[in-house]
């Protein structure tokens, strides 16, 4: 942590956020406390699970500003910038989909198993889309490892069947993906900033843009687009874009006024935090708080919530300088997509052996999951640790 110009805030905030959904993802709900998982979708309210994806979308808008900076302080062109966040788009498109896809396999008609085809497709996720040392000196063989993934790709969607009368012989995109929705944000947010670039004010503009189509959304006005809506739904309902560019608003401020000015960030992003979850309250009279339908004034809340967390992080790391309390989520922070999708690599492996390694899912008692799924979120994040050191993470 020598970097004097890093927000570490930023990485922090990132891996906590990361380790929630581990945790919150692995829970037995039949049992765990009601308030730590989600919300029913026609239920007016929110737990612990509805904040925590909005939140690292808010994080990803964040770390856009210094992102997109050190690529333009490098001569980058906007076409190879264009290029860098359409396949990065994509990438998470694609990832979100055969994730989505991959609980719907019926192993008699594929012939093989669901686990089997869910490992073949991470394996290939791996292979293709792995930070590969020394890149330049093995370009041949990272060639062979990118072509060999594309084979295993190739081959598990030619083989996949559902057994279901909708697209039973091929996948659907449906909500697309945790990944899919992430890609979805970043894909409006990295070209509002390259259009916008440093102005905060025409930042904010886009961002009530997408919240007033998220408003229209939900009174059902927008449903001439209907015929668009299965490609580029995540976008006309504006949900998404809004809280990851309320992310990068929160970005630019921050870029904007990080060095010296920590009182300035601390009352801002405090009134903005207050203002977003005022106005989520007011907004409440017409649209209950539900992630499922992505209502409003959930995203409002959200966002408000996300503003005064992290102001919280960012006085206490890069204010008062006490980062060691964090370092345990250092890995998550760096490598949030390896920490995200190394989980689900054990759980298909334990569901083929056998082995009750969960066995805490099986408790009536909640003290024993909760503690359980936290352990195992914590022992997620000492993977990627493991796995970064011998150079597998994944960077798109």
């Amino acid at each position: 942590m020598a970097n004097q110009n890093r927000v570490f805030s930023i990485d922090i905030m990132r891996g906590l956020t990361i380790l929630l959904m581990l945790f919150v993802n692995d829970l037995n709900m039949n049992v765990a406390p009601r308030w730590l998982g989600h919300t029913r979708a026609d239920f007016d309210g929110i737990g612990l699970a509805d904040v925590v994806f909005p939140g690292f979308l808010f994080i990803v808008g964040m770390a856009i500003p210094f992102a997109f900076a050190k690529r333009y302080s490098r001569g980058d062109s906007l076409v190879l910038i264009s290029r860098h966040i359409i396949t990065r788009t994509l990438s998470l498109l694609i990832i979100g989909v055969l994730m989505l896809n991959a609980t719907r396999v019926n192993a008699e008609l594929t012939g093989f198993s669901m686990e089997l085809w869910a490992l073949l497709m991470y394996l290939a996720v791996f292979l293709f889309w792995n930070d590969y040392p020394d890149k330049e000196e093995r370009i041949y063989k990272i060639a062979g490892f990118k072509l060999a993934a594309l084979a295993i790709f190739i081959f598990l969607i030619f083989k996949f069947r559902s057994g279901q009368p909708e697209n039973n012989g091929s996948l659907i995109t449906g909500w697309w993906g945790i990944l899919g929705l992430i890609g979805w944000g970043y894909l409006v947010a990295a070209f509002t900033y390259m259009v916008c670039r440093n102005s905060i004010l025409r930042t904010t503009v886009a961002a009530l843009f997408f919240l007033f189509l998220n408003i229209m959304s939900g009174l059902r006005m927008l449903e001439f687009l209907n015929p668009v809506k299965p490609f580029l739904g995540v976008i006309i309902e504006g949900n998404v874009p809004f809280i990851v560019l309320t992310g990068l608003v929160a970005g630019l401020i921050l870029q904007q006024n990080h060095a010296g000015r920590h009182g300035k960030v601390i009352i801002t992003f405090t009134g903005l935090g207050v203002f977003c979850l005022a106005a989520g309250f007011f907004l409440r009279k017409w649209f209950i708080f539900s992630k499922i339908f992505a209502t409003p004034s959930w995203g409002l809340l959200c966002c408000g919530i996300s503003f005064l967390a992290f102001t919280l992080i960012y006085w206490i790391s890069d204010v008062k300088k006490k980062q060691t309390w964090a370092y345990f989520v250092k890995p998550a922070g760096e490598n949030a997509l390896t920490t995200y999708l190394a989980p689900d690599v054990l759980y298909f492996l334990i569901g083929m052996s056998g082995v009750p390694v969960l066995f805490y899912k099986s408790s009536e008692n909640p003290l024993v999951v909760v503690v359980g799924s936290m352990i195992w979120a914590l022992l997620m994040v000492g993977l990627t640790a493991l796995l970064v050191r011998i150079n597998i993470k994944l960077k798109l």
